[in-house]
């Protein structure tokens, strides 16, 4: 076992090049055998897992205080000159590792994924990963400072959130059009930063030498189980099944509204005659509330959830150059997670908490596994961690009512779940819209570069997958709505995970419908498996199955439907 090596937050982010470097040159220079391989996994494992939590820790700060230079100044600090060296480094390893023909035990998974990275690795890449993540601070910037006056109080975007659900339409309408015309004023910005991302990661294609970034971000995420294709067979199975389902929805919308036309500021507003939803007074009672709802769903939910709350691992609140979104990441030699989000005191805030949360008791759950390289966040299929949280807002959804310690009345938890489940329907053509951008962008690197003719094929696509909303002389405003899409700009190909997982999600719903309690103890084993065992068997352990088809996304899009119909006889 490597000796010294720091366990405090504080100590790990004071570590430097030259506190890792002796430990790297002991693994490099380790003589591997069937007899130590484990121990020397674990110590690699360990050096990971610091490298890991100081990364993680400098990057949250910069997204909670994007003004902040000196918090900047230290996250580069980080990439510049640690984070490239320990990628040498960690790239030697494997290479040790592969060389050997050793296969350690129950790791199967962890191997072939060090196989894919070491076939991209290139050395010349490393600065171009440096400047990445640089434009990705850039990106948060501009959308971290991204404010508006309302009524003379300056508020973020996610403060004018609400408004766009107040019943009186012209609110809504005022709202909108700020928020439209503050994003477009960016218009420039992203359009330079965007030529930035592209050169970068056409580069980094061409030096791993693959044919395109595609071939580069497929490898990079593991992405062994389905294929570009099969992407595009999920698009038309969406376009097929689920775009007429939200057409009819938003119809009904539109008459309940008594409106000529659907407008983008209508889609987000309750369409009962209720008030609306107001699900918490303080973060305090947003907390202990959350707290609750888990325990039903799982006492060990509620208990790690309390421990989320008393070590300070919960950022909540919505402030002033504070990053855009929500997430979850994790601590690597503490094994906690953190969750960040930006509160609005609507039901938004309750469906994102237990999204996150779900995030977070898949780190929970799956902290015994031994090494990093099918523990960590990085490795374990974003398909499946999106499952992970997914189902954790549709198993939780059973509970959110006062009786049970939740946030609503009976009729009030009908209309919130309502809105939840139109929301799942409704995002899956956003959701094939994002990933047909994406996969256009990178067959066509050329035209896309030109950030002109990424507004027009975005608006060509919203136009394919998002028929229903009249955006009537706004075309522009649609047209930018990339722009605020963040994985298209920080995490790029990122975003089928959300489609894939949201079925999959579905499907432990559909079993907890029929047996909640096997449901939950499904799920939990799944969690708990980390990346040990390949993504389709990650899903049937849980419950479902890795699905791209119209068939399949058709039985559970009706499901949907049934059960929106059962709960509007509720909510009235």
């Amino acid at each position: 076992m490597l000796k010294n090596l720091p366990t405090t937050p504080e100590d790990i982010l004071a570590m430097e090049w030259a506190d890792y470097e002796p430990h790297f040159k002991a693994l490099q220079s380790a003589d591997l055998t069937k007899d130590n391989l484990a121990a020397w996994l674990s110590d690699w494992s360990a050096i990971a897992d610091r490298l890991d939590e100081q990364y993680t820790r400098r990057f949250v700060a910069t997204t909670q205080y994007t003004a902040d230079e000196q918090i900047e100044k230290s996250f580069n600090h980080f990439i510049e000159t640690i984070q490239p060296q320990a990628r040498t480094e960690e790239q030697k390893l494997k290479e040790k590792l592969l060389a050997s023909g050793l296969q350690p035990e129950n790791f199967k998974m962890g191997l072939k994924k060090m196989r894919a990275e070491a076939g991209i690795f290139n050395q010349a890449n490393l600065e171009l990963l440096t400047e990445e993540q640089k434009l990705n601070g850039e990106y948060d910037k501009i959308m971290g400072a991204q404010t508006m006056l309302w009524e003379g109080e300056e508020r973020t975007i996610s403060q004018m959130y609400p408004l766009l659900q107040r019943k009186d339409r012209a609110i809504r309408e005022k709202a909108w059009k700020m928020i439209a015309e503050t994003r477009i004023k960016n218009r420039d910005a992203i359009h330079r930063l965007w030529k930035q991302y592209m050169e970068v990661r056409l580069k980094l294609a061409q030096n791993a030498g693959l044919p395109d970034y595609r071939s580069y971000a497929w490898e990079q995420k593991f992405r062994f189980d389905y294929s570009p294709e099969d992407c595009k067979t999920f698009h038309k199975a969406i376009e097929e099944v689920v775009v007429p389902a939200v057409t009819r929805i938003y119809e009904k919308r539109r008459q309940k509204l008594g409106v000529e036309s659907l407008r983008p500021w209508d889609q987000l507003v309750d369409t009962s005659d209720k008030s609306e939803l107001a699900p918490y007074q303080s973060l305090d009672e947003f907390k202990s509330k959350t707290r609750d709802i888990f325990a039903r769903v799982h006492p060990k939910f509620g208990g790690y959830f309390q421990t989320l709350i008393d070590e300070d691992l919960l950022d909540l609140e919505s402030r002033k150059n504070k990053a855009a979104g929500a997430y979850n990441l994790i601590y690597g030699v503490s094994r906690k997670p953190f969750i960040f989000m930006n509160h609005t005191v609507t039901h938004l805030d309750v469906a994102t908490i237990l999204h996150e949360g779900g995030h977070a008791f898949h780190a929970f759950e799956a902290m015994s596994v031994p090494y990093f390289h099918e523990r960590a966040e990085t490795y374990v299929p974003a398909e499946f961690a999106e499952v992970a949280s997914m189902a954790m807002e549709l198993l939780a959804s059973p509970y959110i009512t006062r009786e049970h310690g939740g946030f609503y009345t009976e009729s009030e938890a009908a209309r919130a779940r309502l809105e939840h489940l139109e929301g799942i329907i409704t995002f899956w053509p956003y959701m094939a819209l994002v990933d047909a951008f994406q996969h256009w962008i990178y067959e066509n690197p050329q035209n896309s570069s030109d950030p002109v003719q990424c507004d027009e094929k975005w608006g060509e696509l919203w136009d394919r997958f998002l028929p229903g909303i009249d955006y009537g002389r706004f075309e522009d405003a649609k047209k930018t709505y990339w722009h605020r899409q963040g994985h298209i700009h920080t995490t790029p190909f990122y975003y089928i995970e959300y489609g894939l997982a949201q079925l999959g999600a579905v499907q432990v719903w559909a079993n907890a419908l029929k047996d909640q309690k096997k449901a939950v103890e499904d799920y939990r084993k799944a969690l708990a498996l980390g990346s040990t065992v390949p993504l389709p068997e990650l899903f049937q352990t849980a419950g479902a199955r890795l699905s791209f088809d119209a068939k399949t996304l058709g039985i559970y899009t009706d499901l949907i439907v049934e059960q929106m119909e059962k709960l509007e006889k509720i909510g009235g």
